[in-house]
């Protein structure tokens, strides 16, 4: 059964959350604002992220949206009020781009993978949300931009993600032009994994994140942390740095089994240490 992520209100919840076997899955639940990242979903996204690292019975997280669009990005008409302020939103503006980077940071520091099933439009935070998840499917329906450009505010935030996702020239595109790709292009550009049939894409996303969760918690938890660091560092300071992670992992209980078992020709039995 779905349930809210935080019951405050009668009103319906801006985000969904339910588990289905092992696997987490947020629902993005704006549709008539297109799922648009407000300051409240913002807060429910990263509080939910913060709720499923401390719990063992979660093993990946599928991150996914209802109506025709993913996500719109920021709110505009919530910012916009601000500019009613005496500082003209300036202080209001600072903080929104703090928490919305906090939470995407959340998604990568995550210690369980993170998959987005893409239905519909991402754009600009919704694109940057795509790129922040460790993983990506997509329906054939969707397409992808940072279109900020065209109303004189430069999607730098959203930029942060992807360039760390798809090469320089690609991102420069997109982030110049303002242009939307289509999911094929997305995924020829390394912005997601998978192109599946349109309303397929969030059982496709479950059946990966189940996929990812049949193997040992720990060793995914230290690979997907030694990713992101070693992603930052120079050649020789990533192989160091990779060499003492492989080091310790090799110390594991799950690697000792994993390799034991690869040896026996058997099935591991994982302890998640």
């Amino acid at each position: 059964m779905v349930q809210p992520a935080r019951a405050e209100t009668a009103q319906p919840s801006i985000l969904l959350r339910e588990t289905v076997g092992n696997i987490g899955v947020l629902t993005l639940n704006r549709p008539a604002a297109r799922n648009s990242l407000s300051e409240g979903l913002i807060g429910e996204l990263h509080a939910a992220l913060d709720d499923i690292a401390q719990d063992n019975a979660v093993r990946a997280v599928v991150i996914a949206a209802n109506g025709s669009v993913f996500s719109a990005g920021h709110d505009l008409k919530e910012l916009t009020a601000r500019r009613a302020d005496a500082d003209r939103g300036r202080a209001y503006f600072a903080h929104m781009m703090a928490i919305c980077s906090s939470m995407m940071q959340a998604v990568v520091r995550l210690p369980k993978p993170v998959i987005a099933a893409v239905q519909g439009v991402a754009t600009a935070a919704g694109c940057q949300l795509v790129a922040s998840c460790d993983l990506a499917i997509a329906s054939d329906h969707a397409t992808f931009a940072t279109p900020g450009v065209d109303i004189g505010l430069f999607c730098s935030t959203p930029m942060v993600a992807l360039s760390r996702n798809v090469t320089r020239k690609q991102a420069m595109e997109m982030l110049l032009t303002g242009e939307p790709i289509s999911a094929e292009r997305a995924r020829e550009i390394g912005l997601v994994n998978r192109v599946v049939s349109a309303d397929t894409e969030r059982d496709a996303a479950i059946a990966l994140a189940q996929q990812v969760a049949r193997k040992s918690a720990h060793t995914v938890r230290i690979g997907k942390e030694a990713f992101y660091r070693q992603a930052e560092m120079n050649l020789a300071d990533a192989y160091r740095f990779a060499a003492e992670v492989m080091t310790e992992n090799m110390m594991a209980r799950d690697a000792e089994e994993g390799i034991g078992a690869f040896i026996a020709k058997r099935e591991p039995k994982w302890e998640d240490r």
